[in-house]
């Protein structure tokens, strides 16, 4: 199944995962597992980055014709 958030609500997920970590709710027990989601979040941004942009080049490229 495929994730339908687009790249603003991922972007403010992972700032809400950021500050998680400056939080008077802060627990070392669950230091490591938000950190692997928020790692993963990262990578998943990452990509989605990439992707577009791959496709801005490819219509930078097509408009420049």
């Amino acid at each position: 199944m495929k994730d339908s958030k687009n790249l603003s609500q991922k972007v403010k997920e992972l700032e809400e995962k950021i500050d998680w970590f400056y939080s008077d709710d802060f627990e070392l027990e669950e230091a490591t597992k938000k950190y692997k989601s928020a790692i993963a979040l990262a990578k998943e941004l990452q990509k989605d980055l990439d992707n577009l942009q791959n496709e801005i080049e490819v219509l930078k490229e097509d408009f420049s014709k």
